[in-house]
């Protein structure tokens, strides 16, 4: 009578041995898809430094640990200074796209400013930037150019490091989308290891300074836009003379003082990013 019942259930119950077996292969080889991931990020994140390529010295990296107390102490200062009434004549779309690994809410400081002048400040809409990616490349693209058509004017794409270079491509692409690119410590100019965050980049991104997926036309030739650069002799991740730039690269530099994580929020950046936008003004007068 058992022997029945056990044959019953057998009947009613068939194993699906294959299956199961095709699922173990397939965990196997997602494993192995993930070790030999992790093994490729290793070694791009391991590989030597050219000889010719320097990133900015130890002493000027240690003093990014700074930047907060450098914030605190400017935006003091700027407080108790005189207030500002050069309000722009015409308000401008601008779109803020954050650095490498951070969030656009990094970007606070100089949005606010931006808006207390009058302009219309949009951040880039992609969360945290870690590196670029075609499809999310392609969805940043669709982004400028419609909110450039519901404002009814390009905008002004101020890009903080990495996302300075996604603005330059951004302007080739859809020049007509795009009043001016303003780079803040950017490095598109020389070689793409001169700084001290390419390791870091090539660990998260899993690809090469050299052959990144999207934005080769980020480097060299400047855009066919009005482009400015924004450097700082005292920035301590990427070479000035990378994110100052040549002539041919862009229409002009502007050195600040101030570290490469103060380029989010420094009072004299905002000052200064208010002061280039106006020129669209004096340009369109």
């Amino acid at each position: 009578m058992l022997q029945k019942i056990a044959a019953k259930r057998a009947r009613a119950t068939p194993h699906n041995d294959h299956g199961v077996g095709d699922t173990l292969l397939d965990a196997k080889a997602r494993v192995g898809q993930w070790r030999g991931a992790i093994a490729r990020r290793k070694s791009l994140a391991f590989q030597p430094r050219p000889s010719d390529a320097r990133g900015p010295g130890l002493p000027r990296l240690l003093s990014e640990l700074k930047t907060p107390y450098e914030l605190w102490s400017a935006g003091r200062a700027e407080r108790r200074g005189p207030g500002s009434d050069g309000l722009p004549v015409v308000s401008h779309p601008v779109m803020l796209l954050p650095g490498f690994a951070t969030h656009p809410a990094r970007m606070k400081g100089l949005r606010t400013v931006l808006e207390n002048a009058g302009h219309r400040v949009a951040d880039w809409g992609l969360g945290f930037n870690f590196g670029p990616d075609a499809d999310r490349f392609d969805r940043l693209c669709e982004r400028v150019t419609l909110m450039a058509r519901r404002e009814g004017q390009p905008l002004v794409l101020v890009g903080w490091s990495l996302g300075g270079l996604f603005a330059r491509e951004i302007a080739h692409r859809h020049p007509a989308a795009v009043a001016m690119v303003i780079t803040l410590g950017s490095p598109f100019s020389g070689d793409r290891r001169a700084n001290n965050a390419w390791r870091a980049y090539q660990l998260i991104t899993g690809h090469t300074v050299d052959a990144p997926p999207v934005g080769e036309r980020a480097f060299g030739a400047k855009p066919p836009v009005p482009t400015i650069a924004l450097w700082s002799p005292r920035d301590g991740i990427v070479s000035p003379r990378s994110s100052c730039g040549r002539p041919g690269e862009r229409d002009r530099a502007v050195a600040m003082r101030c570290t490469h994580l103060g380029f989010a929020g420094h009072p004299d950046v905002a000052r200064t990013l208010i002061a280039l936008i106006g020129t669209l003004d004096q340009d369109n007068a």
